[in-house]
Order: structure tokens, then sequence, then C-alpha cells
């Protein structure tokens, strides 16, 4: 019985060492198959091409390319649901735009998985700060002569944004009640169908995220006023900050990327610094910037700060236009 004993002890022993030695390894070696990248972004918009460069530079990093699942829709609860039922083993990550945090929790408040509960943060991809624009023929050249104008025309002036509760349209309802100003929402499903408008001058004002406005702000069917960031945009110098007018004002969407809870630490570190040497290099950085979107390295701690900061700060926002529309 004894020697049984001592060869269950061995045994346990062996096994204990074996799992020290290739833990470490096992993330040393990470990825060994292809990874799944679930997104609640659709084929070819901003923030998929957004997700398919972080993707390309961790491809390079791991010698096999990541496998990016488009599952739009639902302010991203088709995505998070999907990956939040997969294996915890770090073959399949979530990534998540800001509607995910800010705006799903309002919307859809009886999902079967839980943000907080199910995801850790790995690593923030990039944000595209929202703009002002205003249809070429309207008499502004300015965002405080765009307020002025519409306190004196009070639910004249029409601003198109995508669907409801969407990022542009809760930028625009943070804009009307910081300048106290009456414009009137006009939903559209997507932002090439509300500049359509925009351009021809049916509707005066689109809020809308910087990428998806260049090619007509390039051919001046629209005139930008401000962009919602912390400082003006190298790419667009001469377009002051909303914050000149209206101070603390930021509005941006943004990228992170998210592992199951119960993903080994290790993995989840390695990845999140792969992703960070990959985009903090010039030529990544400039490829985000042609398209109206700025990196910002971020280790998973800091994501995990930023994402409870930018829940407070959308929060009330989305609670009030969200009680609006319930009233209406």
């Amino acid at each position: 019985m004894g020697v049984e004993y001592r060869r269950f002890g061995a045994w346990l022993l062996g096994c204990a060492f074996a799992v020290l030695a290739t833990a470490p390894l096992s993330a040393q070696t990470y990825p060994t198959r292809p990874v799944k990248i679930i997104s609640q972004a659709g084929v070819g918009s901003a923030p998929d091409v957004m997700a398919r460069i972080m993707a390309d530079e961790l491809g390079k990093a791991w010698g096999q390319q990541p496998v990016i699942i488009n599952r739009p829709g639902a302010s991203g609860s088709l995505a998070a649901q999907m990956a939040a039922t997969a294996e915890k083993d770090g073959y399949t990550l979530f990534l998540a735009n800001s509607s995910t945090f800010n705006i799903m929790p309002h919307t859809q408040p009886n999902t079967p998985f839980d943000l907080k509960r199910d995801f850790i943060p790995v690593g923030f991809v990039a944000e595209q700060p929202m703009l002002i624009a205003v249809t070429s023929d309207l008499p502004v050249k300015t965002l405080p002569e765009l307020i002025a104008l519409a306190k004196q025309k009070p639910k004249e002036l029409l601003y198109a944004g995508n669907a409801g509760g969407s990022l542009p349209n809760m930028t625009g309802e943070f804009f009307r009640e910081r300048a106290g100003i009456d414009i009137t929402f006009v939903s559209y499903p997507g932002a090439a169908a509300g500049l359509v408008d925009v351009a021809a001058g049916r509707v005066h004002i689109i809020v809308e995220g910087l990428p998806a406005l260049f090619g007509a702000i390039d051919s001046k069917k629209i005139r930008p006023l401000a962009v919602a960031y912390d400082k003006r945009l190298p790419n667009l110098p001469d377009v002051p900050t909303v914050a000149e007018t209206l101070p603390g004002f930021l509005a941006t969407g943004w990228s992170a990327l998210m592992a199951l809870t119960g993903t080994s630490p290790a993995i989840v570190k390695k990845i999140s610094a792969d992703m960070r040497k990959g985009l903090d290099q010039p030529e990544v950085r400039a490829k985000y910037a042609k398209i109206g979107a700025y990196v910002r390295p971020m280790m998973p701690d800091e994501l995990a700060a930023y994402i409870r900061q930018q829940q407070e700060l959308w929060r009330p926002i989305v609670v009030k236009v969200l009680a609006e529309k319930r009233r209406k």
C-alpha cells in the first residue's frame, strides 16, 4: 500500500512539474492554430478595415493570419453572444466597438451574456473621432455660427446620423444638449444614405465618424465644422475641435480586443504585447490615420479603466435619449 501511495505521489509531482514546465511554453508558442476574431463590424466598414490592419500585424507576429468572422447587428450583441459561448482557450477573441459597452447595456439589458463577467480586456485598437459637418449651401462656416443659426431657427435644422441609438445619434444629442439648441434628428440605415441627403442640401447637418466623410469633404459637398476629439487632427489641421467652442466635448468611436474570461493570463499578456508592438509602428499608425483612425496603445488594465470612463461619460446621455424616445 505504501509503495502504491509513493507511486501515486510521484505521479502527482510529475504532473505538477509538467504543468509548470508547459504553462509558460504554451504562451510562448501561442498560437499553434488559427485564432478566430469575432467582430461586430460589417464587412468593408471602417471598423472592419481597422480590424484587418490589426489582424495583419498579429499575423506577422504569429506566423499565421487570424481569421475575422463578421457578425454585425444589434449594437454588437450578436457578435458578443457568439464569442461568449466559445472555448476559453485564447483561440477565440471578440473585437468590440464602443457601442457594445456604451449603448448596448441600455438598449438590450437582458442579453444571455454579461460583458463584465464574460470578457476581459486585451488591447485598444484605434479610435475614430466623430465630426460635425454641414451641407455646403448652409450659410455657416464655424461651429459657433451653426449654434447661432440653430437658436434662431429652433427645430428647423435637421441633422443626419446613423440609426437611432447609434453613436452618431448620441453624439448629435450630446451636441444639442451642450449647445442649448433644438435640432431634429433624421435616422438613416448608414452613413452613406445620410450623406447623400446632406450633400444634396435636403438635410442641413451630419454627425458621423470621420472615415465616412473624407470623400465628401474632399469634393466639397459638405463643410467640416468641428471634430469631437481632444486635439486637431493632422489630416484636417484647419478644422477646430468641438471643445474649442464647448469645453470638454469628446465623442469617438473605438475598437477594443477582448478575450473570454478564463483565458490563460499568460496568453492574454502575449496577445496584448504582440498587438501593441504591431500597432505602434509608424507605418501602421499612418495606415490608420489615412482612414481617420488613431492608435492609442493600452495595457489590459488601462483599457479596463478607459472602458469604465467611457461608460460613465455616455450613460446619462444614452439614458436621456432612450427616455425621450419612449415618451414619443
